[in-house]
């Protein structure tokens, strides 16, 4: 079968599209035929090897997978049975979905909503997913529609466009922080109210600013993340998620005393499996899924190393989905 394979032998990182026997799959109880699966921001450091991502060699990467259940010995799971992987350290520490097949453990699969095929069920992700984990966070902490504006950053991205569209769908006015200004318009497509340069955001800044937002989702981090901090209002949230910009925090205190605002942090690798069902349930009713193809670009295996790359260098928005049997 064909695969993207990343080898490590005296040093030397590499990651080639190959062909792998069924036997150089891992371990796991259910087997499934791959339809798709997607590149995210972590399966670009992988490939490229820009991060120590990839912590077991050799490995297939890709931490999304959308297919069919080929064998099971899994009680939930049968042979035809559509299924979603996302994260569980596959692509890092278990081959992942950037094959013709997987082998995985069936308690990390979740079955395919009804509302979506496996190709849209890619374009939403990992990056989807963790979109609704960060709006359900904001809900959580009492971040309403009325409470005020939502900030939504690295919102060119997966992460961030998917964000937009949920938030918008749900009667949040959102506006968009983006290096991109030429993404304005289709930002603005999302629904996107109002686009800000990240230049505002990415330096140094004050301990506590105007109050300008009554929440925020996250992907950058750094100084970033300590500027949301600080312009959050009384009692707002935040669902930070990523580290584009770094992993460092230089922020103060000033915002959680004096403000009460909440900083909450969102995983979405072992989130528990109940709440996955229930981020993919609300997918399945709050993603304007009009907006999937707008979002979505798909590719062949063949083109997913090459893209990797771009990914990383900022030049792919929304979300990238790759045909593994292309």
């Amino acid at each position: 079968m064909k695969a993207i394979l990343i080898t490590k032998e005296d040093d030397v990182y590499e990651t080639n599209l190959t062909d792998i026997s069924e036997d150089q799959l891992p371990e796991g109880n259910v087997t499934v035929k791959v339809d798709y699966s997607t590149l995210n921001y972590k399966d670009g450091l992988a490939i490229t090897g820009k991060s120590p991502v990839v912590r077991k060699f050799p490995l297939v990467p890709g931490i999304d997978l959308a297919g069919t259940v080929e064998t099971s010995s899994h009680a939930d799971y049968k042979a035809g049975d559509q299924v979603v992987l996302n994260g569980w350290g596959v692509g890092e520490v278990h081959s992942g979905g950037l094959a013709e097949k997987a082998r995985v453990n069936g308690d990390w699969l979740v079955p395919l909503p009804d509302a979506f095929t496996p190709k849209q069920a890619m374009a939403i992700g990992t990056a989807g997913y963790t979109s609704m984990l960060c709006v359900m966070a904001l809900e959580q902490q009492g971040v309403t529609p009325d409470k005020g504006e939502i900030l939504v950053t690295g919102a060119a991205g997966g992460v961030g466009s998917v964000a937009i569209s949920i938030l918008a769908k749900l009667g949040y006015t959102v506006i968009a922080s983006t290096g991109r200004p030429n993404e304005a318009e289709y930002l603005k497509s999302l629904g996107a109210s109002d686009i800000i340069d990240r230049a505002e955001l990415s330096s140094p800044g004050r301990p506590l600013g105007k109050e300008r937002w009554a929440g925020a989702v996250d992907t950058v981090g750094s100084h970033t993340l300590a500027n949301i901090c600080a312009g959050i209002k009384y009692g707002g949230a935040i669902a930070a998620c990523g580290l584009a910009q770094g992993m460092d925090l230089p922020a103060s205190v000033a915002p959680f005393i004096l403000r009460g605002i909440i900083l909450n942090g969102v995983d979405s690798v072992y989130c528990p499996r109940n709440k996955r069902m229930q981020a993919w349930a609300r997918l399945a009713t709050d993603l304007d899924i009009s907006h999937i193809e707008l979002i979505t670009n798909e590719i062949s295996l063949s083109e997913a190393i090459p893209a990797a790359k771009e990914l990383l260098e900022g030049n792919i928005r929304g979300r990238t989905v790759v045909n593994v049997n292309a």
